[in-house]
């Protein structure tokens, strides 16, 4: 059987409300895996897109994490905007997330009000320190996660630690 044949998420509806790496690129392998991924973003873009040039003038890693994927441009603080998202939200399977920390349930977007609305509906809410401890409520950055993990102190220059190539943290 051909590669492509094998879509196990076929018929799967994602609405991931991401940014940067570590939602788009769980979102990235549902969308390889056959499902429909929608992509929102707020109306200047996820800021992934301006991380580079190289692809013909695109982003690697915007490339690389949101192939497959269709794109909305929504502003969660528009009532048309949101009334727009929770039909197509009543929809879906799957919802991810990864704004900073509280950011979409005081949106009207967190788990446990979107599962009201649609009961059937599997929510991922990434974070990079989770949602309870006295780091819930900080942002997580990839360099700040390998640094204070220790990470860096195994790359780098002489002079000092430096960033792994890849944002391992957040893939993983």
């Amino acid at each position: 059987m051909a590669r492509d044949a094998l879509k196990p998420l076929e018929g799967v509806l994602v609405v991931s409300m991401e940014q940067a790496v570590a939602a788009p690129y769980c979102a990235s392998r549902l969308a390889d895996a056959g499902a429909r991924v929608i992509k929102v973003e707020r109306a200047e873009g996820d800021f992934a897109r301006a991380y580079d040039s190289v692809v013909h003038g695109e982003s690697a890693y915007f490339v690389w994490l949101n192939r497959g994927k269709e794109s909305l441009t929504a502003n969660i603080k528009d009532e048309a905007d949101t009334e727009l998202l929770y039909r197509i939200i009543d929809e879906a399977d799957v919802f991810i997330q990864n704004l900073a920390p509280g950011a979409a349930a005081r949106a009207g977007f967190g788990s446990d009000e979107l599962r009201k609305r649609n009961p059937r509906l599997i929510t991922v809410d990434i974070s990079g320190y989770g949602e309870e401890g006295e780091y819930a409520d900080m942002k997580a950055y990839d360099l700040l996660v390998q640094a204070e993990s220790g990470l860096c102190s195994i790359t780098g220059l002489a002079e000092g630690p430096g960033r792994v190539g890849v944002s391992a943290c957040d893939v993983s």
